[in-house]
């Protein structure tokens, strides 16, 4: 019998949990071939849905809750899953109930197969305009630093093999890409179409802090492409620098009477000014994260956990 594990992060979810769980148990109660472990990682610890959590465990010893220290992020969240993976195929799904479970076994046999990473594919996703263009512009970033294959979709509802989940437990940044890792791990990739459902309560909690975030991470992670594009726009700037005094310096010895471009030169500096500052703010983000790496900034912090496998209920 085949084990899958279903990985779920949890942000502000007590509304939509029971029904997200409740129909996971019925799909799998159609495949008797397949058991099931679900994982239940929240990542809004202190509010209904760490009590949610916990009565849900209660009721399934397959169902393992974990609850962090504090809010972490969803990447982290999924990677907080990882130690408690006890299936042949993980599959990682929201909690909102827009990510079709009954459709869950097209990713898991994909992933069979052979692929080591299947993600489904939503041509038609029902998210407002904001977060479209959200993932849209992480897909362009992703595939223009190399992180990401060219021609495949990306999204939070995706399954991996043993291979990709040995592989990510021992990825230890505090800034964690598991795409952009996993690009570096594996090479067997493949899409499913599916339908995108509708949210049926609450709403997103993607705000556009959290978007720049990940846009961030994406730019930078695993990718010296960032750096090399600074080297090309401080170098295209030094020339239409040289090459703009050259052309005054000709003009003034020309015609000495032309005055000085007052105007012209405080818009070059203020835009060639920008333009250093941008790619010193670009260094920077990159020297941060070294720091933080080196000083062995976790991951995340597990408070407590529920029907963890071969572990004790914890709570710190």
């Amino acid at each position: 019998m085949t084990t899958v594990s279903v990985a779920i992060p949890c942000f502000h979810s007590a509304d939509t949990l029971d029904f997200v769980v409740d129909e996971l148990r019925q799909v799998f109660a159609g495949r008797p071939e397949y058991d099931y472990q679900i994982i239940l990682v929240n990542d809004s610890p202190g509010d209904a849905t760490s009590d949610k959590i916990a009565e849900i465990c209660r009721g399934d010893p397959k169902i393992v809750g974990v609850e962090l220290t504090r809010n972490f992020g969803s990447t982290t969240a999924k990677m907080a899953a990882l130690p408690f993976v006890e299936g042949e195929v993980l599959v990682f799904m929201d909690d909102d109930g827009q990510h079709p479970a009954d459709q869950i076994f097209r990713l898991v046999e994909k992933v069979q197969e052979g692929y080591d990473l299947v993600y489904a594919r939503f041509p038609h996703k029902h998210h407002n305009a904001f977060k479209r263009f959200g993932s849209w512009l992480n897909s362009r970033i992703l595939e223009l630093n190399g992180t990401k294959p060219r021609g495949i979709f990306i999204s939070s509802y995706f399954a991996m093999d043993r291979i990709a989940v040995e592989a990510l437990k021992k990825y230890t940044s505090p800034f964690p890409s598991m795409g952009g890792y996993l690009t570096h791990v594996v090479r067997r990739y493949a899409n499913v179409d599916m339908e995108h459902r509708s949210r049926f309560a609450g709403h997103s909690n993607y705000t556009f802090g959290k978007m720049m975030a990940l846009w961030i991470t994406g730019f930078t992670n695993f990718s010296t492409v960032p750096l090399r594009a600074a080297v090309f726009v401080g170098t295209l700037f030094a020339a239409v620098g040289f090459l703009s005094a050259a052309v005054v310096v000709i003009r003034k010895l020309i015609n000495p009477s032309i005055a000085a471009g007052f105007t012209t030169s405080i818009a070059l500096q203020l835009g060639i000014g920008g333009v250093i500052m941008m790619l010193l703010g670009l260094c920077g983000e990159y020297i941060g994260r070294i720091y933080m790496t080196v000083s062995n900034m976790p991951q995340y912090e597990v408070r407590r956990t529920i029907n963890a496998p071969g572990k004790e209920d914890s709570d710190k």
